[in-house]
């Protein structure tokens, strides 16, 4: 059944948002701080966000509206790490400032937002940006500037290839995790038939790209597609799709509110099929949604439970982030996305520590490349290079039971698509 495509109209105020992007670089350019896009110059920007006692470093992630939990608790785990860094002395004598807007997972606001932090706000490096539709809009902005962006939460395949020398991928890709699931649902649980729920947009294409990559191995296609657009709750079509072709599996490519509710409303009509989800999904708050409902749902992760780092020999070298977690968000209980956060941060970190005092983005992008077999203490270890900038590779595979995310064995593959 071919897809109907909603009219989208910008609201007013993004309207006058996009515009003053457009006052502020013809600004810049009067000034002559910009280059013929709208964007600094990157020959006067190679020490920008640096004084002789603190480094500053930029944020876009959604903060408020219907992805504020995936934003804020990766500004948390962050915050976390590099709060204890300053507490320790910085980083070769500077501190490290964080500036983070909320972009609420609109790509027009992410948009401004990173104008904003490299002409204005003139920051060293870009971090932590959350989602695949907002980072990938802002990705000509990052190439123009020669701007470093470090830790994207998003496991998007454009964001890895072709290879940008000014991103730096820490998590496994939508790819690797699409391809650990189809292969436990098809290998181990023998089933066949399997239907894809996504978001509508570039994050649920990328995703169902790699679902489809995966079931053509076993000379397989989704039995069902099924839609619903960012910002929404509107799964009925797309659950009738799916409920109509039988699927015994349904992959699951969004964010936590519109999955929730596609699951609910499923056993409300009877249709109990395996659920999958993509560890963008935010698997702490869907498990929160769903209550009871959330027995047995899969999710593929790119760090393992916090649950486990306490207990599990593998993972007690990440006890640090449950004591800094504790410290500073006492109220914030250990998850995914906030351990995300705070390996990014870790990450960030080292790269700034190997480039010395004499600071600057390429000397930073040569550092991070510098890295190998760089222990996180999650089992994990992360690794760069001047052709690979993506640093971990490994697809933690959990299932909820008892409101607790679990290990399944066997581990899927580990092998990069």
């Amino acid at each position: 059944m071919p897809q109907t495509r909603r009219k989208s109209w910008k609201p007013k105020s993004v309207r006058i948002r996009m515009a003053a992007i457009v006052v502020a670089c013809l600004a810049a350019v009067w000034a002559g701080a910009c280059s013929r896009a709208g964007v600094a110059d990157p020959s006067e920007t190679k020490v920008s966000g640096i004084t002789d006692t603190e480094i500053t470093i930029g944020m876009s992630l959604a903060l408020g509206g219907h992805a504020s939990y995936l934003g804020t608790q990766m500004l948390h785990g962050a915050r976390a790490y590099l709060n204890h860094v300053n507490e320790s002395g910085g980083i070769h004598g500077r501190t490290v400032r964080l500036i983070a807007y909320d972009d609420q997972y609109d790509p027009p606001q992410c948009v401004f937002n990173t104008q904003r932090l490299i002409i204005q706000d003139r920051v060293f490096a870009l971090f932590n940006y959350v989602g695949t539709p907002t980072t990938l809009k802002v990705l000509p902005l990052i190439e123009e500037a020669q701007i470093p962006l470090v830790g994207m939460f998003t496991g998007a395949h454009r964001l890895r290839a072709p290879l940008s020398k000014w991103l730096i991928n820490v998590r496994a890709s939508y790819y690797q995790e699409t391809e650990a699931a189809v292969t436990y649902l098809v290998e181990v649980l023998r089933l066949k038939k399997i239907a894809v729920f996504y978001q509508y947009d570039a994050y649920g294409f990328d995703g169902l790209s790699g679902t489809e990559l995966a079931l053509k191995n076993y000379g397989l296609v989704p039995v069902a597609k099924g839609t619903y657009i960012r910002g929404t709750l509107d799964i009925e079509e797309g659950l009738r799709r799916i409920m109509d072709s039988g699927a015994e599996a349904v992959v699951m490519i969004g964010t936590y509110d519109p999955c929730a509710t596609f699951i609910r409303e499923s056993y409300i009509a009877g249709f109990t099929p395996i659920f999958y989800n993509v560890s963008f999904v935010g698997a702490d708050e869907l498990a929160r949604l769903l209550g009871d409902e959330g027995e047995g749902l899969i999710v593929t992760q790119v760090v393992p439970p916090p649950e486990l780092i306490e207990t599990h020999p593998s993972f007690v070298g990440a006890r640090e982030y449950l004591e800094l977690l504790g410290k500073y968000y006492p109220e914030d209980k250990p998850n995914f996305v906030s351990l995300e956060g705070y390996i990014n941060a870790k990450v960030l970190h080292e790269g700034l520590r190997r480039a010395g005092r004499a600071l600057n983005r390429e000397g930073f992008i040569e550092a991070i490349e510098s890295i190998r077999n760089f222990d996180l203490g999650i089992d994990n270890p992360l690794s760069f290079s001047a052709r690979d900038h993506q640093g971990l590779e490994r697809v933690y595979f959990t299932r909820l039971e008892r409101e607790r995310f679990v290990l399944l064995d066997p581990q899927p593959s580990e092998k990069r698509m």
